[in-house]
């Protein structure tokens, strides 16, 4: 059964509404025309698709108290959080297409998002109090810097939840209340020809979060937003290991990202693992760092076998930043020790990851960024064919190149390497006077 927005109006029934009867009957498309349409959040179960005209918008109403707790992953732990603007859960065979735009009106959220964070106030709103009653121990659980210690769990645009060979294909995503587009506990899903813009300054709005997911392709897609541009991840700490879901086999092609703080960003929620992440002929512009990999101790987890190939990144902070001294989200000081602490389950492993036709120009803070951990270094990166050149005026702190702690201050914008074995070969670096800086634990091979 087919619906269009226009039959909703003349039957007085909900987009919501209709999609319920359409996945009821079996399955059908709901048909956005052209002009704006203003709805609540939507769910989209098997065999049911939304098609978006040129010059469609479907605008999500920021009234906080419409997006009803549903369980979910916020910020690599399972919990309950707002329902997303559009849920497609338990489904297969589902898509949403189309030249037309889906909108989060995300303003309201970012602006209260921004103000809790500010005061570091509790749950305040009733549903916010629902959310923290719902989620005992939230006190104690880990967070990326979105802001857990409210319980304003704000919804993502987009959610791919639980769902298979489903796509979502030319359309436009704008102004997302948190991460845009998840895909969470997902496998066979194509995103190709999407536009994600959300504004630069708007808080944790991720444009592509692959979440414990597998066999996901990301085609010809263009993200320019206030967070990471396009993020491979598998749950947090405890819950993430609990949950051990990895992330697998993920292809990422002819993708520009612009304004983001990564322009590909592995982690940090890494507990389950990621293995097999396949970029190749992208370009990050203006991103704060291009090839972005982050956890700490206690995210857990093994990184490895990761293949970036035929990049451009040009005007960013730091061209690869390998992290896993990843501040945000965490006062613990003992996680940021320089000294070697025990081997846990929770001890995150990062190794096998190479770097090939790296063309990197106008690096901003420093050409590069490789940090081990003492007791676990990062092993087996392979750097080859590769330039990196600095800015003229590189005018960003060169301590900036990531976001660490515990690390020591340094003022050469040359590559760091500390706690890694890396090899080099056919690599140009220009703009700094040694070509790397080498700390401890370093097995450099040239």
């Amino acid at each position: 059964m087919d619906f269009s927005a226009k039959e909703c109006i003349q039957k007085g029934i909900s987009l919501a509404r209709a999609l319920d009867i359409i996945s009821s009957s079996g399955g059908g498309c709901l048909r956005i025309e052209s002009g704006v349409w203003n709805t609540g959040p939507l769910t989209i179960k098997s065999n049911t698709g939304i098609m978006l005209d040129r010059g469609a918008v479907l605008s999500f109403i920021p009234d906080f108290s419409l997006y009803r707790p549903v369980y979910t992953r916020w910020e690599g732990v399972d919990c309950y959080a707002m329902h997303p603007c559009i849920l497609m859960e338990n489904a297969k065979s589902s898509y949403i297409c189309g030249e037309g735009t889906i909108d989060g009106a995300g303003l309201s959220w970012w602006k209260a998002a921004k103000e809790k964070r500010k005061d570091n106030k509790g749950p305040e709103t009733d549903l916010e109090k629902e959310l923290a009653a719902l989620n005992p121990g939230y006190q104690d659980q880990p967070g990326g810097g979105g802001g857990r210690s409210s319980q304003f769990l704000r919804p993502t645009l987009l959610s791919i939840k639980d769902s298979a060979n489903v796509y979502i294909r030319d359309v436009k995503l704008v102004d997302s209340p948190f991460w845009t587009l998840h895909v969470l506990y997902s496998k066979d899903v194509e995103i190709r020809g999407v536009s994600i813009k959300n504004p630069a300054d708007s808080p944790n709005t991720d444009g592509i979060d692959v979440d414990s997911s597998v066999n996901v392709k990301i085609i010809d897609t263009q993200v320019d937003v206030g967070d990471d541009g396009i993020a491979i991840k598998s749950g947090s700490g405890a819950s993430g290991i609990s949950v051990a879901r990895p992330s697998k086999n993920i292809h990422i092609e002819n993708c520009r990202v612009y304004s983001a703080h990564g322009g590909i960003s592995i982690g940090s929620e890494t507990a389950a693992g990621i293995d097999g992440v396949f970029v190749k002929s992208c370009s990050f512009i203006g991103t704060d760092r291009g090839i972005r990999i982050k956890t700490r101790r206690g995210r857990g987890g093994v990184v490895e076998n990761l293949r970036f190939s035929d990049i451009t990144i040009d005007g960013t902070f730091c061209p690869i930043a390998i992290n896993m001294f990843y501040r945000c989200g965490c006062d613990d000081e003992n996680l940021f020790s320089l000294s070697p602490l025990a081997v846990r389950p929770d001890t995150p492993v990062i190794k096998n990851i190479c770097f090939s036709k790296i063309i990197a120009k106008g690096c901003r803070s420093s050409v590069g960024f490789i940090a081990g951990l003492p007791e676990m270094p990062v092993t087996g990166i392979e750097i080859r064919d590769s330039s990196f050149a600095l800015s003229d005026n590189p005018d960003i702190p060169v301590m900036e190149s990531e976001m660490t702690r515990g690390l020591k201050e340094i003022s050469e914008r040359s590559f760091r390497l500390c706690f890694c074995s890396v090899s080099v070969k056919n690599v140009d670096i220009s703009g700094v006077a040694e070509p790397f800086y080498v700390e401890k634990g370093v097995d450099l091979e040239l």
